[in-house]
């Protein structure tokens, strides 16, 4: 009897502490290269060392045929579907700016907080508010009890926030204005001391502009690592998780195109800051005691006039004239100004309040500016956002503005160019370049998982930028965000 009582008292010991014994990494690493066409890992691939791009190609697990499945495909959107492995149908998040309740905002920009770390600062005024989902790192938090520590990294306040999530014990991003990091009031009251440090041990010209250089890059990754001392993470028994992203990559090609010294540059450096970078967290996590993923939030496409220069298909839209042009006639047709509120990210948006408080139909102006549209040399498609499946196209464009259309947030129409079209005039330099397409050139980006519990291999299958977040915590033994749609790649 004795021994019975015994047994038992042992198996419900065993299965009290079973939570405990599942095996985990000590740390989880997003790495997340802003703007990073999949085809950057092998364009400068014979450049790269052997301790960064390389070693991560070489020791890790490569999804080479990773695809974004929404447009439009931008950051603020590429850095939330990555995190919480959604699209911005559900996640809120439908582009860098767009629209609530009348008012243009940006992805993070909340006005309820203040800047932490900067005296009177404007660019801390920001939180993940306006994210309709939970991420990787909260669902870490759920399932550690909130032990877990979650820390967001980035130039870009977006880039920071919308990774680390909602529970995040910090997101620090770049403050212009007053050329340091900073976080906001919705983290914290002030700054740790180890923030300050860095800061004060990093002095920058004032109002520097981080953003467009290779110096971004390295301060970036020298804030992660600190970070990891900081805060000892990835140092116990409880996972942690620290999201990074290189903001510096989308600002120099925005300005320098695809090609050339700038991007090359830039690239080469990146690849000597991941050697470092890697070299800090086996030294200081361990080899194998870290899982640590590489992707990007979109890719990029070639300047048109390069692609004119090698007789390839190119051209621009030139939205801001489309604005007018649609206004126009409508105030013509209606007496009414500016019904077409704005144009965003091949959104358009229809100014709902005065069209109702006029009685207009709205369904007359939007086939009204449907018409105008269609007949744009640039547009290949432009459909109504509530009769998307209606739209004569193909089903793979369908399901990507599906994807990203949110009734809400997303505008009431949306254009589709033609394929090497940017979305904005272009000059006639070879400089300068945008995203935003359902196209590979912006949708087909890089995924490389490599450390704790990963084997080095590749795969060709189809994969998604959705499927990120699904695989991570698949691989944590944790619930998947709650507005999760991928699946494990593993």
């Amino acid at each position: 009897m004795k021994r019975t009582w015994i047994m038992t008292v042992v198996l419900s010991c065993i299965i009290m502490s079973g939570f405990a014994q599942v095996e985990r990494p000590k740390l989880v690493v997003g790495l997340v290269v802003d703007q990073m066409r999949w085809d950057y890992l092998y364009y400068y691939y014979d450049e790269y060392g052997e301790d960064g791009l390389k070693r991560l190609l070489r020791d890790g697990y490569s999804c080479e045929n990773t695809l974004i499945n929404y447009v439009p495909t931008v950051t603020a959107i590429g850095h939330s579907s990555v995190y919480t492995g959604s699209v911005p149908a559900l996640t809120g998040i439908c582009g860098n700016d767009f629209i609530v309740d009348g008012k243009k905002t940006t992805s993070t920009r909340d006005t309820t907080v203040t800047t932490v770390g900067a005296p009177n600062g404007k660019g801390g005024r920001q939180s993940p508010h306006l994210l309709l989902a939970t991420t990787i790192g909260d669902e870490l938090k759920i399932a550690t009890n909130f032990q877990s520590k979650v820390i967001g990294i980035a130039i870009k306040d977006r880039a920071a926030i919308l990774p680390a999530g909602h529970s995040a014990d910090a997101a620090y991003w770049y403050d212009r204005e007053n050329s340091c990091f900073v976080t906001s009031s919705y983290y914290m009251k002030q700054l740790p001391q180890w923030m300050e440090r860095f800061n004060k041990e990093h002095p920058l010209p004032q109002k520097h502009n981080l953003n467009p250089t290779n110096e971004g890059v390295t301060m970036t990754l020298a804030l992660a690592e600190a970070a990891i001392d900081g805060e000892g993470l990835g140092q116990d028994a409880v996972t942690d998780l620290l999201a990074v992203s290189i903001s510096s990559t989308d600002a120099i090609g925005h300005e320098y195109s695809t090609r050339g010294k700038e991007n090359h540059d830039v690239y080469m450096q990146l690849d000597k800051d991941v050697a470092h970078f890697l070299s800090v967290l086996d030294a200081k996590v361990g080899k194998g005691n870290y899982l640590l993923f590489l992707t990007a939030d979109h890719g990029a496409m070639h300047n048109p006039n390069f692609l004119k220069s090698h007789k390839m298909p190119n051209g621009g839209w030139d939205s801001g004239n489309t604005l007018r042009t649609v206004n126009s006639q409508l105030s013509a047709k209606y007496g009414a100004d500016k019904l077409v509120s704005a144009i965003m990210d091949s959104r358009i948006y229809l100014d709902r309040s005065q069209i109702e408080a006029k009685g207009l139909d709205i369904d007359a102006i939007k086939n009204d500016v449907l018409k105008v549209l269609r007949k744009d040399p640039a547009i290949q498609f432009a459909v109504d956002g509530d009769r998307i499946s209606e739209a004569s196209m193909p089903s793979v464009l369908k399901e990507r503005i599906l994807n990203g259309y949110n009734r809400e947030r997303g505008g009431d129409l949306f254009v589709v160019m033609k394929s090497g079209h940017l979305g904005w005039k272009f000059g006639d330099d070879y400089h300068g370049t945008s995203h935003g397409a359902w196209n590979n050139y912006d949708a087909h980006i890089p995924l490389v998982f490599m450390g704790w519990g990963v084997k080095a291999g590749r795969t060709d299958k189809p994969t998604f930028i959705t499927d990120i977040a699904a695989t991570v915590c698949a691989m944590l033994r944790i619930q998947a965000p709650n507005c999760c749609i991928g699946n494990s790649v593993f």
